[in-house]
C-alpha cells in the first residue's frame, strides 16, 4: 500500500520561562515547601532555646561641648575649642563615640572590677580544674572583651548619648555601663590634664628661653647707646617724639638759608634794575633816579626837588640874560653843585645795594656751608637711629613674646588646678530583668521567613532541574508533537488486572479521558482514517501495552472492528492481558505456521480481536522486515477497521522503527514525570530519520491530583467526548 509522508514539523526550541508553570509546582509541592519551613522553624527554636540569654543596661550622658567657664573668658584652656556649627559639633561628638569604645576606656573598666582575674566574666568559670583555668584566663583578653559588650547610642538632635552594655549577667551589665561612664570622663580628664601638662613644659622651656632672649636684647640696647654716645634716639616721623639736634639745627638753617636767598634775590633784582637805569643815555642824574624808589624818599627827594627848582631858576634867568651874565653863571653854578651832590648820593645809594648784595650772598655761602655740616651729621645719627631701632624692636619683639609666653603659662598653671569636665551622667544604669536576646517570637519568624523561601527555592530549583515530559507545553513546545491526551493512573484494588480496567469501569474519568484520546485520533485525520497504527514509547515501562489495549476497547464500543496485534517479539504481554493462548501468533503466521483464524483470539469485548506474539523468535527485526510480515498485515487491513500494534520502546530497539515504515503512523507513549525530555527527543529524531509519521504524543499516568498535568481540563474534554460517542454508538 502506497503511503503519503506527511511532512514534519522541525524540532521545536525551548520555550522562555512560564510563570504559571512555576507557580503550579509551588502548588503541587505544597507539602514539600511547609515540611521545609516545619523543619526551618523547629531548628529555630531549638537553636534560640541553646542560645545564652543576653541582658542590656544603659547609662545616659550628657556631653557638652565645652566643659563650664569657670575661669574668665581671656583664659583659655588647651582644649577648649569652641565648636558653633553643625559639622564641627557632629565631628566632635563623633570622636567621643570613638573615645567611650576605646581601648583607654575599656583598660581602665577591666583594672577597677577587676576583670582580668574574673572567671564569671571570662566565661571559664565551667573549668573545673585550676591550673586550665588559670592558663584560659591568661589566653584572653578582658579589655578585648569589655569594647565588644559596649555600644554608643546616640539622640537625635540633643547632646544626650547612652552608653549600652550587654552581659549574661544583669546586674554585671548595669555596673559595667556605670564603671565605662565613670571611665569615660576620668579619661576626659586625663586627656586634657595630659595635654595641659606637656603645653605647661613646653610654654616653661620658651619661658626661660625667651627670658634670657629679652635680657641680652636690652643690653645690646644699652651697649649700643654707649658706643654711640647718646642718651637716646628719636625715629623720625612717629607721633609724640621731637626730632633730633641734627635735624634741628639742619631745618633751622635750611629756614635761614631760604629767608637769606629771597633777600638776596631781591636786593641783587634792585642792583640790577639801577644798573639798567644807570645806562640811560640821559646824562641826568635826576633823570635815571626816577625809577628808584629811595629816590623818592627823604633827603635825595628834597635833593632832586631843588635840583628841579635850581635848574627851573636858570631857565627863567635864560629869558632875561645872556649865558655870560654874572647871574647867569651864579645860577649855573649853583646848580652844578646841586647836581654833583644828587650824582654823589645817588652814588653811594648804588654802592650800598651792592655791598649789600655782597654780605648777603657771604651770609649764603656761611648757610651752605652750616647746612652741608649738619646734613652730614644728620646722615650719621639717622644711620645711628636704623640700627638703634634695629634692636630696639628686637628687645620689645623678645619681651613681648615673653609677656605673652608668661601670662598663658600662668593660665595654664591656673586651669590645670581645675578639675571641670565637660560631661555628666544623666541617669545612671539600672539592671533590666528582661533579657534582649535571644528574641524567641523574632527567631521564629525570622527562621520561618528562611524556611519558607528555602521551601520555594527548593521547589523552584526541583522544577528548573526536571528534564521529564510532565505536562501538555512540553509535548507541544519542546516535542514539537500534537497532544493527543493523557490516560490517568488506573486505581484498582490489590489483586485485580489494570489492563480491562476500562472494560469493567466504563465511566470512570480513566474510560471518558482514554475515549477522548480515541476522538482526537479519528480528528486527526478524518478524511482518511487510520488503520494501522504502531503504539511505542521512548523507553521501557511507559504503559504503551496498557494504552493499546484500553485505546483498542474505547474503538471496539464504537462498533469498529479493532485487532491488538503484539509485534513486542522480546516481552509480549497482551496475551496476558486477555488470557488467550500463545502458542500461535504473529511469529508464526510469518514463517508460515498456522492459520489466521487459529492465531486471532476474541475477547470478552465486542468487536476486539487479538494477535498474540507467538513463540518468541531469535530475530524480531528481521522477522518484522520480511515481505512476509507486509503480507500478513495486508490480509489483517482487509478483514479489521482498526489495527493497533504494541511495539517494543524505541530506545533500546530498532523494531518500532521497522513497523512504522509499513504502518499509517505511529503514536508515542510518554510516562508524565518519569520520560526523560533528551529521550523522548532522540526518538522522535530517530523516527524523523525514516521519514516515520508520527501522529502524536499521549501522556500516560498523568495524575489528575497533580496540577502539573492539567488534568481537570482532560477530565472535562473526555467527558464531552464520551458523551459524543455514546450517542454515535446509540444511533
Amino acid at each position: 500500500m502506497e503511503e503519503e509522508t506527511p511532512t514534519e514539523a522541525p524540532e521545536a526550541e525551548e520555550p522562555t520561562l512560564d510563570v504559571m508553570q512555576y507557580v503550579r509546582a509551588l502548588w503541587r509541592r505544597k507539602w514539600l515547601i511547609l515540611g521545609v519551613t516545619a523543619v526551618m522553624v523547629l531548628v529555630g527554636v531549638l537553636y534560640t532555646l541553646r542560645q545564652p540569654k543576653i541582658y542590656a543596661a544603659s547609662t545616659s550622658l550628657i556631653i557638652d561641648v565645652a566643659a563650664p567657664r569657670v575661669l574668665d573668658t581671656d583664659v583659655k584652656e588647651v582644649m577648649g575649642d569652641e565648636r558653633g556649627n553643625y559639622w564641627a559639633n557632629k565631628e566632635y561628638y563623633q570622636t567621643q563615640s570613638e573615645v567611650i569604645t576605646s581601648r583607654a576606656v575599656a583598660s581602665r573598666v577591666a583594672d577597677r572590677l577587676g576583670l582580668r582575674n574574673d572567671p564569671a566574666f571570662l566565661g571559664v568559670e565551667g573549668i573545673k580544674d585550676e591550673a586550665a583555668r588559670k592558663k584560659a584566663m591568661e589566653s584572653m583578653d578582658a579589655v578585648a572583651l569589655v569594647r565588644s559588650r559596649i555600644s554608643v547610642i546616640p539622640s537625635t538632635n540633643s547632646r544626650v548619648v547612652r552608653i549600652a552594655v550587654e552581659d549574661v549577667d544583669p546586674k554585671r551589665a548595669a555596673l559595667l555601663a556605670n564603671e565605662v561612664a565613670e571611665a569615660y570622663i576620668a579619661e576626659n580628664l586625663a586627656l586634657k590634664l595630659k595635654t595641659t601638662e606637656g603645653a605647661s613644659a613646653w610654654l616653661e622651656e620658651r619661658l626661660s628661653e625667651l627670658g634670657s632672649r629679652a635680657s641680652s636684647s636690652e643690653m645690646d640696647l644699652y651697649k649700643f647707646k654707649r658706643s654711640a654716645d647718646v642718651l637716646s634716639l628719636a625715629t623720625e616721623g612717629k607721633a609724640g617724639q621731637q626730632p633730633s639736634s641734627a635735624k634741628q639745627a639742619y631745618d633751622s638753617y635750611m629756614a635761614e638759608l631760604i629767608t637769606v636767598r629771597t633777600k638776596m634775590a631781591n636786593i641783587q633784582a634792585k642792583v640790577e634794575a639801577i644798573r639798567q637805569l644807570r645806562k640811560n643815555p640821559n646824562p641826568e642824574a635826576e633823570h635815571w633816579a626816577e625809577g628808584l624808589p629811595e629816590a623818592n624818599e627823604g633827603a635825595l627827594r628834597d635833593l632832586r626837588t631843588q635840583v628841579l627848582e635850581q635848574r627851573t631858576a636858570c631857565v627863567e634867568l635864560s629869558e632875561r640874560y645872556l649865558p655870560d651874565h654874572p647871574k647867569m653863571q651864579e645860577c649855573q653854578g649853583k646848580l652844578a653843585v646841586m647836581q654833583q651832590e644828587l650824582r654823589r648820593s645817588l652814588d653811594n645809594l648804588v654802592r650800598g645795594a651792592e655791598t649789600e648784595l655782597a654780605a648777603i650772598q657771604a651770609t649764603e655761602r656761611n648757610l651752605l656751608t652750616r647746612v652741608a655740616e649738619a646734613k652730614a651729621e644728620a646722615f650719621q645719627i639717622t644711620e645711628k637711629e636704623i640700627a638703634y631701632e634695629k634692636l630696639r624692636r628686637e628687645a620689645e619683639n623678645d619681651l613681648r613674646l615673653y609677656e605673652m609666653v608668661l601670662k598663658r603659662f600662668k593660665e595654664l598653671e591656673l586651669s590645670g588646678l581645675l578639675r571641670t569636665s565637660n560631661v555628666r551622667v544623666l541617669d545612671a544604669a539600672l539592671p533590666n530583668p528582661v533579657p534582649v536576646r535571644p528574641n524567641t517570637r523574632s527567631a521564629v519568624m525570622l527562621f520561618f521567613m528562611l524556611g519558607l523561601l528555602g521551601g520555594v527555592a527548593v521547589v523552584v530549583g526541583l522544577e528548573f532541574l526536571d528534564a521529564s515530559v510532565a505536562t501538555r507545553a512540553d509535548v507541544e513546545s519542546r516535542l514539537g508533537l500534537p497532544f493527543i491526551g493523557a490516560m490517568p493512573p488506573l486505581k484498582v484494588e490489590e489483586g485485580s488486572p489494570t489492563d480491562l480496567f476500562i472494560h469493567r469501569h466504563p465511566r470512570s474519568h480513566a474510560a471518558e479521558m482514554c475515549r477522548a484520546i480515541r476522538t482526537n485520533l479519528l480528528f486527526m485525520s478524518p478524511d482518511k482514517p487510520f488503520r494501522t497504527v504502531v503504539v511505542s514509547s521512548a523507553g521501557p515501562s511507559e504503559g504503551k501495552s496498557t494504552v493499546v489495549i484500553n485505546l483498542g476497547m474505547v474503538m471496539a464500543q464504537t462498533g469498529t472492528r479493532v485487532l491488538l496485534m503484539d509485534t513486542d517479539m522480546r516481552r509480549p504481554r497482551l496475551h496476558k492481558a486477555f488470557g488467550v493462548p500463545d502458542d500461535v501468533g504473529v511469529s508464526s503466521l510469518v514463517v508460515g505456521e498456522g492459520s489466521l483464524e487459529r492465531a486471532i483470539k476474541s475477547t470478552d469485548v465486542p468487536n476486539l480481536f487479538v494477535l498474540p506474539c507467538g513463540p518468541i523468535p531469535p530475530n524480531p527485526a528481521e522477522l518484522l522486515h520480511s515481505r512476509a510480515f507486509s503480507e500478513l498485515l495486508g490480509k489483517l487491513r482487509e478483514r479489521f477497521d482498526c489495527i493497533l500494534l504494541d511495539s517494543p520502546p524505541l530506545g533500546p530497539v530498532s523494531d518500532a522503527l521497522v513497523l512504522s515504515k509499513q504502518t499509517d503512523g505511529i503514536l508515542l507513549v510518554l510516562k508524565a514525570g518519569s520520560t526523560h525530555r533528551d529521550q523522548a527527543k532522540r526518538a522522535i529524531r530517530a523516527l524523523r530519520d525514516v521519514k516515520a509519521h508520527v501522529i502524536g504524543a499521549l501522556l500516560n499516568d498523568a495524575d489528575g491530583k497533580n496540577s502539573r498535568y492539567d488534568y481537570q481540563t482532560y477530565k472535562y474534554y473526555g467527558s464531552y467526548g464520551a458523551e459524543r460517542d455514546e450517542q454515535r454508538t446509540a444511533s
